[in-house]
């Protein structure tokens, strides 16, 4: 048995957590945020892999899970049907899966308002330094997990040279109530997955659970992610500014978007969008936006420490694995473990599993993404960039947010130029 700190305490952090203490290691969370993170984040696309890391972790993925679809519809900007597509999905939430994580975990290991500074390792193991309501704290233990994100400050400490880099545009986020919707939109749109582009961007949706987890007909919502260009520079830098005048660099909390941002967004999708999506968007108490970034390592372990999850790679959303990807890290690190203990040799082992397959899912992100991209940073544009109109509508349409597994796609996911 391993005495383990997780650092952060997020999706991929309780996937790490619940698996390595089902396989009976002393684990410990650390998590700098204290209170409910059930209104965090918004819609996620289940795969099968993220079923399985569920069931390694000692949960059922029942038909409480999510929301499931038939298949997608690609509608045009008139709010006509171009295609359907059959492709039986289950869409969750992040605070479904958040809520189940954290019961399966014991409440006394799950430590909030922790905010780690440091790790400093011993011959025999680690100390976590980190400040608790205002009091400087040590944890030790034999390994050290960081799945504290993006801006992970233990990958900062270790691998300062990974650093995220903005994609040129952003992602407009929203949950709307499916009570609020007209017929029309409830008829032709919020039954499956749905799509609609233009030349320069791009939204999807798809029906979720509404407040409570509630996934009874009416009472349900639909997420949508609206992908829409923003230059870096003088352009980003408005964007991020709230109506206090006050800049946020690393992001906007959602209740900080600007109103005018907000009020300009909703003429955007009435002149651009099907009437459908601008009416969910209409309706959507708070629409937030979120930066796009890729972030990818080159390693994922040093001496007794790894990284894990968005910590270590960050793909664009378009994907849909960034949960399912942290989950089967987690796999990946509790395998190891079983087979080498807790020592390097683990690590290192965990790395060899994850980190092509990280790389690859940055790669195809970047790929699916870049005509958006090209829109505000023609330079560095990658792969889908170069289709047609109708041959981009196409891939969009059947590699968004695909099971990899299950619809046979892994060859195209392993050949992003292809």
């Amino acid at each position: 048995m391993a005495r383990i700190c997780v650092v952060g305490g997020s999706l991929g952090g309780l996937f790490a957590a619940n698996v390595l203490h089902r396989d009976g290691h002393d684990v410990t969370v650390l998590e700098k945020v204290r209170g409910s993170m059930n209104g965090r984040g918004a819609g996620i696309v289940s795969h099968d892999a993220l079923e399985a890391a569920l069931g390694r972790a000692g949960l059922q993925a029942d038909a409480s899970l999510g929301v499931a679809v038939p298949g997608r519809v690609m509608l045009r900007s008139d709010g006509s049907t171009d295609t359907l597509l059959d492709m039986p999905q289950v869409l969750t939430s992040w605070s479904r899966l958040y809520q189940l994580l954290l019961a399966a975990f014991p409440a006394e290991r799950y430590l909030q308002g922790t905010s780690v500074t440091r790790v400093q390792e011993h011959p025999d193991g680690v100390t976590v330094h980190a400040e608790r309501d205002g009091q400087a704290q040590q944890w030790q233990g034999d390994l050290v997990v960081a799945s504290d994100g993006i801006r992970s400050v233990v990958r900062q400490q270790y691998f300062a040279q990974t650093q995220p880099r903005y994609a040129g545009y952003v992602a407009w986020r929203g949950v709307c109530e499916e009570s609020v919707l007209s017929q029309h939109t409830l008829s032709t749109l919020f039954p499956r997955f749905g799509f609609c582009m233009t030349d320069t961007e791009q939204i999807i949706g798809y029906p979720v659970a509404g407040p409570g987890n509630d996934l009874t007909p009416g009472r349900r919502a639909y997420n949508f992610v609206w992908y829409r260009p923003v230059a870096a520079g003088d352009a980003l830098a408005r964007l991020m500014t709230d109506a206090d005048g006050v800049h946020h660099p690393l992001g906007v909390p959602p209740n900080r978007v600007s109103w005018r941002h907000i009020a300009q967004a909703r003429q955007d999708a009435q002149r651009l969008l099907a009437p459908q999506f601008a009416e969910v968007i209409e309706k959507t108490a708070q629409p937030f936006f979120q930066p796009i970034f890729d972030l990818q390592s080159d390693q994922l372990c040093a001496g007794r420490v790894a990284v894990m999850g968005d910590a270590a790679f960050v793909a664009r959303p378009h994907i849909g694995m960034g949960v399912t990807k942290a989950a089967e890290d987690a796999v990946a690190l509790a395998d190891a473990l079983q087979q080498h203990g807790a020592t390097g040799k683990a690590l290192q082992a965990y790395e060899s599993a994850r980190l092509q397959a990280g790389k690859m899912a940055v790669a195809r992100a970047r790929w699916l993404g870049g005509y958006m991209e090209q829109a505000s940073n023609p330079a560095q544009a990658p792969g889908c960039a170069s289709l047609g109109v109708a041959e981009r509508a196409h891939q969009t349409l059947h590699e968004t947010a695909i099971d990899l597994g299950r619809y046979g796609h892994l060859s195209a996911f392993q050949t992003p130029h292809a």
